[in-house]
């Protein structure tokens, strides 16, 4: 399979403290019935309403686990971008998401350890109405 080169991310030289990324991701059924298929995870709690309904959710959530994958692929994608590597995740998720909320992600820039080639970047996750989704802070090795 031919792939086409990427280019690497920001190298650590090119990393200020401070830097930040914006997203946002609405939770779609395409994209939790994609995962559930990939994973062939079938906790009732992800799909099925009237499961759901009877949990103190009272309607089927979002697995963490996407929400993580969104932060990972932001890392990947974008900062510090191709070539980075995750070394290390400290992620509270603080409120369920629920299926079509919009959430919108803060990662930002909080360190650098040039001797151990290493990047804090923290994550703020809020959804529409302000509640906190997620807290935490990834540790990523830039691109060499």
């Amino acid at each position: 399979m031919l792939q086409k080169k990427s280019k690497p991310g920001k190298r650590i030289s090119e990393i200020h403290v401070g830097e930040k990324l914006h997203l946002t991701e609405t939770m779609e059924d395409k994209d939790l019935l994609l995962y559930l298929g990939l994973t062939n995870d079938s906790n009732p709690l992800y799909i099925q309403h009237d499961y759901a309904s009877s949990t103190p959710f009272k309607a089927p959530i979002v697995p963490t686990i996407m929400l993580n994958g969104i932060i990972t692929s932001a890392i990947s994608k974008h900062m510090p971008g191709p070539g980075s590597h995750i070394r290390e995740q400290m992620i509270t998720f603080l409120n369920p998401v629920y299926h079509y909320e919009t959430i919108d992600f803060t990662l930002q820039v909080d360190h650098i350890d040039y001797d151990r080639h290493l990047v804090d970047v923290s994550i703020r996750a809020f959804n529409e109405k302000k509640a906190p989704i997620i807290e935490g802070v990834v540790k990523v090795n830039p691109p060499y």
